[in-house]
């Protein structure tokens, strides 16, 4: 499969977004729309400082409370496990430079009289951004600044970031719920590059009597996911996901996180925002703090129609890392 890179799909990081709602910003996803020239990110003075103020590094995961997580451990009833990870493998869909490589290191045996043998091996991966992948606030930016108006050129080091690395998120143990919109309108993949609306989310949740609440991880079932190491190049090549206008939606409820079985969990590329290199990313990850978790594997989760579930997410602790691979599981 040939390269294809993210800024060559879909334009450099100068790209138009909008704000969160909860910034009070003159348009509505409605107004802003039918805006001449669609909507551009919100000047630092809109969007900053967050609601958590102007120190604050941990954006959404301030909803991360010892209530939330008993909680979730309410929700287990039964200790049946559905895990959301994809396998890591030299099979999985890249973008550009992006690898995983495993090399078996050869078997020795330790010189002991029981025959103890050893078997390792060495992985090359780029581990923050390949596979089931957890974005954290420094992995996008606005112009030179990243969440709450952070300038990145004052956080970068040699060994990462001095600020909001992937690293300070901790555990994630709260609420989940599957908004399933594959199933919503009949279908077991959406079309490529299909945009879900807001109406999709409002008639889904309906359809599975469920609601999104205050501090919940909410996952969007597309189907997508099912091309995982079986259509690469399709499934890099663009994907249904959230629009701009559910994106923002969602966000208003105060979730923790959103994420999907696609690579960006937006619409790639947008249908509200054509001319934009993934507008939902800036809007989630720099505007309002929200995580992203990108590359699940939801089918399993879907077949067993879920309503509520706990939801366990644990990154990898990448000092300064602007993300991480995960394995995350939704336990009932």
């Amino acid at each position: 499969m040939k390269a294809m890179s993210r800024r060559g799909l879909f334009g450099g990081l100068g790209c138009l977004a909008c704000g969160g709602a909860h910034l009070g910003l003159s348009a509505t996803p409605v107004q802003a729309q039918g805006a001449p020239g669609g909507w551009t990110p919100p000047d630092s003075a809109q969007r900053c400082p967050s609601r958590w103020g102007a120190n604050d590094r941990r954006g959404a995961m301030n909803l991360m409370t010892a209530e939330r997580a008993k909680r979730a451990a309410s929700l287990i009833r039964t200790g049946e496990i559905v895990e959301l990870g994809q396998t890591l493998s030299e099979a999985m869909p890249f973008f550009g430079t992006r690898r995983f490589d495993v090399h078996l290191k050869q078997t020795f045996m330790n010189p002991q009289a029981n025959r103890r043998g050893s078997n390792e091996e060495l992985v090359v991966t780029e581990i923050g951004q390949v596979g089931t992948q957890l974005d954290m606030f420094p992995h996008q930016t606005i112009g030179d600044e990243t969440y709450n108006c952070v300038k990145v050129p004052g956080i970068m080091a040699r060994g990462g970031f001095t600020e909001m690395g992937v690293d300070t998120v901790g555990t994630i143990f709260t609420r989940g719920i599957l908004l399933d919109i594959a199933a919503l309108k009949g279908v077991p993949v959406l079309e490529d590059s299909y945009e879900i609306t807001v109406a999709d989310l409002e008639q889904a949740q309906q359809r599975q009597n469920i609601r999104i609440e205050e501090g919940d991880a909410v996952l969007f079932h597309t189907g997508w996911g099912t091309l995982w190491a079986r259509d690469n190049a399709r499934y890099v090549r663009s994907c249904p996901g959230i629009g701009v206008a559910a994106a923002e939606y969602v966000i208003q409820r105060n979730p923790i996180l959103m994420g999907a079985d696609n690579w960006p969990v937006e619409c790639a590329p947008s249908k509200t925002m054509p001319q934009a290199s993934l507008p939902v990313h800036q809007i989630a990850l720099v505007v309002n703090g929200v995580h992203l978790l990108e590359n699940m594997k939801l089918d399993q989760l879907a077949v067993r129609r879920p309503g509520e579930f706990a939801l366990m997410v644990q990154p990898l602790k990448v000092k300064g890392g602007t993300g991480s691979t995960v394995a995350p599981s939704a336990l009932f």
